[in-house]
């Protein structure tokens, strides 16, 4: 389960920054959190670290 939720949010953010939507994003989502599973429970961890960091600056700049 947090797997999906972490390739959701990397296929975003790749999409995010193209300003479109597509396949692109999902395959490179999956791509993402394949290589962080291979990493082991470090990998996961600082993928869903990179995710929240992310979360969090876009809040802060929203509020600002």
């Amino acid at each position: 389960m947090v797997g999906k939720i972490l390739s959701a949010l990397i296929g975003a953010e790749v999409e995010k920054r193209r300003q479109e939507s597509g396949l692109k994003g999902a395959v490179l989502g999956a791509a993402g959190f394949s290589l962080a599973r291979r990493l082991g429970p470090i990998g996961l961890a600082l993928g869903g670290a990179y995710a929240a960091k992310k979360m969090y600056d876009r809040r802060r700049a929203a509020t600002a």
